[in-house]
């Protein structure tokens, strides 16, 4: 029984110290796990800290994949690590060797990244050019070990893949789930860092893109590795995108050719910390002059950091276009002023030689060349003149009381010679309702009718015809409706001060006007381009004194024109009432007799017929200068 007792005591002795054991060497391998975690969580924490420490507020990936890679060997063994990222043009494969392999290592490794990265993004990237940057130990062809332990993880900053880092080693099965869950979780923190960061960024962004929005020049803000940080729409304009499409430096390169080095001038003025100013460049019809800043940060040391480049496009259409138009106009006024002095300067030769005796013919004759000349001259002059006060505001016009059918009348006789000479058919009709008697600026209007007649006889062929149409226009009245009574065709005349005026239209059977030129019309040195094929020349300056004249008048001016049939010229003469002396009011006798001494003379007081109610207006009677054929 004794026996038994020792022998159950010993039984238990030993199933206790078993126990003891196991339980011993569970808690060892706890202990061991937790150290593990531990140092795994320590690891992760450094690398955290070394990535806050060495990035701050750095965007740039390349520089935070490296930190991470450069660490890797404290937490997990390697033969090669190595990451890849998506460039615009190409793909960045950077490798670090931690022991020698062989180049079919290296390529391996490639075409699995390269696998990886197209099945992420669902893009072929096999035929994408590559960047390859080899560091740590040296290729030794020798080593002919495969990759045998592989794992990739996703690069994401902003939900948006941006490349993948991979681990590889040469012997098999090494890699566990949980050392790839804790880089995982390194890299992910570190992405979304980035992201937090480039949130900021993108918000700061478009508060300064919304201010340049309204900017009337193109701007185009680089960093460092020339990634377009900030571009308005007038710069996506220049190149011929529209405001909302995405661009990047490869567009503007591409847009533009040859004709501008864009990443050429931004190395340029980043690197040298110089200013570029280009020539006039063309692009999609339009004429730029392109400016290239480097941007500049200031220390608080003195020291200065360029932080990137700016690209402003600059649109010089419009003064291209106005400093084409003054040299085509100088060349033209040379040629207006030559012609005549050419001619004055060999007249005056003949008399001066004293071939030609004075008060003959002839000579009478020279004088009278020499009086035309110059006075084509003068007239010029007082063109630009002329111009030159619209333009400074300083333009005005005299307006007296005056008979407008006279002016209009001796208008049409003086015309009438010259467009016998032309075999022109020259007419014009003067409504009954025209009053005679307005306030306006006799030789002004004369000016105007000037041009008007002269211009629709210099574009209308032989056998062609001119007509000058006057009739009243009443306020709120229909214009169509009064052309339909005065008997003429109705035009589509659109005018915006309605007010009692006299209405004159200058018609002709000419060549026309484009609908596209019209807005030409009244510009300073413009002459149309339908105009030049008649061989027809002038100033271009015509046009724009006329409707001086006419707007200081208080009237507007304007065309309507078919091209190949004729145009018609319009314009309005507000009506101001002439207001009549006052006449001497008579006295009323009195009972009371008048002073000793004093005399009272009591003048008549003239009566003025009262007018009787105005009849209906009568069809206008054309006065026609009979066409010379």
């Amino acid at each position: 029984m004794t026996l038994i007792i020792i022998i159950a005591l010993g039984i238990l002795a030993i199933g206790s110290w078993v126990f003891v054991y196991f339980k011993i060497e569970l808690f060892k391998k706890d202990i061991v796990k937790k150290e593990e975690e531990l140092n795994n969580r320590l690891y992760e924490l450094a690398i955290v800290k070394e990535l806050g420490d060495r990035v701050g507020y750095s965007l740039d990936v390349h520089q935070i994949i490296d930190i991470i890679t450069g660490s890797l060997h404290q937490f997990i063994e390697y033969s090669a690590v190595s990451y890849m990222l998506v460039e615009p043009e190409k793909l960045i494969f950077k490798v670090h060797l931690e022991e020698s392999v062989h180049r079919g290592f290296v390529d391996e490794v490639k075409k699995r990244m390269i696998g990886s990265i197209s099945a992420l993004l669902n893009k072929d990237f096999q035929k994408v050019p590559i960047e390859e940057i080899l560091s740590g130990a040296i290729l030794i062809e020798e080593v002919q070990e495969p990759v045998k332990s592989f794992f990739n993880i996703p690069l994401v900053i902003g939900d948006k893949i941006v490349g993948v880092l991979t681990v590889a080693h040469t012997q098999t099965g090494l890699y566990k789930e949980e050392e790839m869950t804790i880089l995982y979780k390194i890299t992910n923190q570190a992405s979304q860092a980035v992201t937090k960061l480039q949130k900021v960024v993108e918000t700061e962004q478009s508060k300064l893109n919304s201010m340049m929005e309204s900017m009337a020049d193109g701007v185009v803000m680089t960093d460092l590795d020339y990634r377009l940080m900030v571009i308005n729409p007038a710069a996506k304009k220049a190149i011929g995108f529209e405001s909302d499409q995405e661009v990047t430096i490869f567009d503007f390169i591409d847009n533009l050719g040859g004709k501008f080095d864009i990443r050429g001038r931004l190395e340029e003025s980043v690197k040298l910390k110089k200013t570029y100013e280009s020539e006039k460049v063309l692009l999609n019809d339009k004429f730029f002059q392109i400016f290239v800043f480097p941007v500049i940060n200031k220390a608080t040391e003195g020291q200065e950091t360029v932080l990137g480049g700016v690209v402003i496009f600059h649109d010089i259409t419009s003064e291209v276009a106005t400093e084409q138009i003054q040299k085509d106009f100088t060349s033209m006024l040379v040629h207006e002023l030559r012609s005549p002095l050419d001619s004055i300067k060999r007249i005056a030769t003949v008399l001066k030689g004293g071939t030609i005796k004075a008060k003959t013919e002839k000579y009478e004759d020279y004088l009278s060349m020499i009086h035309s000349n110059s006075s084509g001259m003068l007239n010029l002059v007082n063109d630009i003149l002329d111009v030159s006060k619209l333009e400074a505001g300083k333009f005005s016009v005299t307006k007296k009381p005056g008979d407008i059918k006279d002016v209009i009348s001796k208008r049409i006789d003086f015309y009438a010679i010259p467009a016998k000479d032309k075999k022109i058919t020259l007419e014009s009709t003067l409504s009954e309702d025209v009053p005679s008697e307005v306030e306006f600026d006799a030789e002004g209007i004369e000016h105007v009718l000037n041009n008007l007649i002269s211009n629709a006889m210099k574009f209308t062929k032989p056998d062609g015809k001119v007509a000058l149409n006057a009739f009243l226009h009443k306020k709120g009245g229909k214009i169509n409706d009064e052309m339909k009574i005065a008997g003429l065709e109705p035009l589509d005349i659109n005018i915006k001060n309605d007010m009692d005026a006299v209405m004159v239209i200058v018609s002709d059977t000419g060549i026309g006007i484009k609908e596209e030129e019209v807005g030409s019309l009244f510009k300073k040195f413009k002459q149309l381009e339908s105009g030049k094929t008649t061989q027809q020349k002038g100033t271009g300056l015509g046009l724009v004194i006329t409707k001086g004249v006419v707007e200081e008048h208080g009237g507007e001016i304007g065309v309507v024109s078919e091209y190949g049939k004729g145009s018609n010229f319009f314009f309005t003469l507000p009506i101001k009432p002439v207001t009549a002396p006052t006449p001497a009011t008579a006295q009323t006798p009195t009972d009371t007799p008048p002073a000793p001494d004093s005399v009272v003379v009591q003048t008549p007081t003239p009566t003025k017929p009262v007018a009787d109610p105005a009849p209906p207006i009568p069809a206008a009677t054309p006065k026609t200068t009979p066409p010379v054929a």
